[in-house]
């Protein structure tokens, strides 16, 4: 039986399958220009940084065992299998559940059976050895089913990482004061969170629902609860359906005070590799696309799809102070009917949603697969759907000669 301690030196092998119950999928390396492709390191790196990089990567997309802890539920086995839509790093075609209940308007975390976050496997599903490591494990191998007690039921879809490393460099006070610059209408605001690292409250930027306030964080949080694997920041096991007796039988290594089944080398080598991870790089635009650029800003579209923000101080050179480009503020909109129903993640209201970041879109877009609950099947379904708070821009859209919404859509294919 092993822990992951210390484990630095990782012997890599592409990841081309997910989890049992999920489909074969192959890591995707597309979308290069000149020299940029998607799924490469920010430009500068120092030697070790390359190092770093390519270890964080290696780490990334190793698929976890039940003798490094995974489980008991999970939603994947490697990062890899999850963020692979364009390349290692990517979006996904997984979609994680989250449940609750809402009693007089206030949101309720379903905490005695489990949490609002469901995992949709168990060890259970594991086949050949390493289901004879654990022939008393009693779980369902879907995983944990929504309770019953809940009310509410939301998708959520695996999001890239492409460029996050210069949103987590970004200060507080940027979006801060982006929202305090933001007209009335369309104001957003920041969604305060805890910060383990930092101590306190610090503004979210990562996840669906801004709840997760650093690329490091993220990462410790998506290790125990996408695949179960405990570590300093997260320290304790998840229990199925929020029961702990399930543990012992499912889980092979033994949790214990002051244990933890990663040690914090895997958390560094995850936050490295999403910190060095370069944006994906736009296409050239032709014609109908630049027209399109001039509509989107007439729409109102980049009001809350912001074109650029810049980064504050980074030990990363092409980091450093520099500008970026996400299509995005990052912060917390009201969306009506497109919002996902979903509180407990912060200072988000129940239909308020983050602002989705649209670099890349179009290696989304290839997916057919859009919004956080994939409800959409085309860019213009997906602006069609818009709600609340976008209502306004998505009226200007509608209202749009075909010849003019294919013009913004041409722009949005770009990124």
């Amino acid at each position: 039986m092993t822990t992951k301690m210390n484990r630095w030196s990782v012997r890599f092998a592409p990841v081309f399958a997910m989890t049992a119950g999920c489909a074969e999928i192959a890591i995707e390396e597309t979308g290069s220009i000149g020299e940029a492709v998607v799924g490469d390191a920010v430009t500068g790196l120092d030697t070790g940084q390359q190092e770093a990089f390519a270890n964080g990567k290696e780490v990334f997309a190793e698929r976890e065992t039940l003798d490094e802890g995974l489980g008991p539920v999970f939603n994947d086995k490697a990062c890899g299998t999850c963020h692979f839509v364009g390349a290692t790093g990517g979006s996904g075609t997984q979609f994680e559940v989250r449940a609750g209940r809402v009693v007089n308007g206030v949101f309720e975390s379903l905490g005695a059976q489990g949490g609002q976050l469901f995992d949709l496997f168990s060890v259970a599903n594991l086949t050949g050895n390493e289901q004879q490591d654990i022939p008393n494990c009693a779980l369902a191998k879907n995983g944990e089913p929504v309770p019953s007690t809940a009310t509410v039921t939301a998708k959520r879809r695996t999001t890239a990482l492409f460029g996050l490393g210069f949103v987590d460099a970004t200060p507080d006070q940027t979006f801060i004061d982006l929202a305090n610059s933001q007209p009335v209408a369309i104001r957003g605001h920041v969604n305060l969170v805890q910060n383990f690292s930092a101590g306190g409250t610090t503004v979210g930027k990562f996840g669906w629902k801004a709840q997760v306030p650093s690329l490091f964080q993220f990462s410790g949080d998506a290790y125990l609860n996408e695949m179960g694997i405990t570590n300093p920041e997260f320290p304790n096991e998840q229990p199925p359906l929020g029961d702990p007796t399930t543990i012992a039988n499912c889980d092979l290594v033994p949790e214990s005070p002051g244990v933890v089944e990663d040690d914090g080398d895997d958390v560094v080598a995850f936050t490295d590799f999403m910190q060095m991870l370069a944006p994906v790089p736009p296409l050239a635009q032709d014609a109908t696309a630049q027209a399109g650029d001039v509509l989107f800003t007439q729409l109102g579209c980049d009001g809350c799809h912001v074109r650029t923000l810049t980064a504050g101080p980074s030990p990363i050179a092409a980091i450093n102070n520099q500008a970026y480009h996400p299509f995005s503020d990052f912060l917390l909109h009201e969306m009506g009917t497109l919002g996902d129903g979903i509180g407990d993640n912060g200072t988000a209201g129940l239909t308020e949603m983050r602002t989705a970041p649209l670099w890349g879109l179009r290696l989304v877009d290839a997916k057919h697969q859009l919004l956080h609950d994939g409800r959409a099947t085309s860019l213009e379904q997906a602006i069609l759907q818009h709600a609340g708070q976008a209502l306004a821009s998505r009226n200007l859209f509608s209202a749009l000669s075909t010849a003019d919404k294919n013009k913004v859509l041409a722009f949005l294919k770009t990124l």
